[in-house]
């Protein structure tokens, strides 16, 4: 397409009245088209060729909304809201939960801090060299020979739980 211009035109005035005695016309293209004439008046509707009567029978039908086509479409449009409404109701579950899942998280984190922090006061409180001399001292009781240790491998589990005697082989 060639390059679009203004084509100047003679007129006595402008629309704004301040550009001088000329205005400007926008052409598209390079070349000035004709227009097209109808040969019909302008006022006068142009006549529909025959329709048969089959055809229009069929058009008609078409056009018309028959009792199930109009109860199928409410049942559509009911289990479209059904639908939204069920979405939108499991969305807000979903941020109940998750609000509440990250509440849960903080608290854990705080009791998890809460609970070392107590463990290392009461390990920190706690003398070994003092129970030592009380359990021996006090007590009784004596240091462990390495005849009276017994070590043996357990199958399953990591801790023991004694329903018998410990055995000796």
């Amino acid at each position: 397409m060639a390059r679009s211009g203004y084509n100047r035109t003679a007129s006595a005035k402008n629309r704004s009245g301040s550009r001088g005695k000329h205005t400007y016309t926008y052409i598209d293209g390079n070349t000035v088209r004709k227009l097209d004439v109808e040969t019909q008046p302008i006022n006068q509707p142009k006549q529909p060729a025959e329709v048969s009567p089959s055809i229009r029978r069929n058009r008609e039908r078409a056009l018309q909304m028959n009792f199930a086509y109009v109860l199928f479409l409410t049942a559509a449009a009911v289990i479209a809201v059904f639908v939204c409404v069920n979405f939108l109701q499991l969305r807000a579950v979903n941020t109940l939960l998750s609000e509440e899942v990250a509440t849960l998280s903080a608290e854990l984190d705080s009791a998890i801090l809460e609970n070392d922090s107590e463990y290392n006061r009461v390990m920190n409180s706690v003398d070994l060299e003092h129970v030592k001399e009380v359990a021996t001292d006090e007590l009784g009781m004596q240091q462990a020979t390495s005849d009276q240790i017994v070590t043996y491998e357990i199958e399953d589990g990591d801790y023991v739980r004694q329903y018998s005697e410990i055995p000796t082989e």
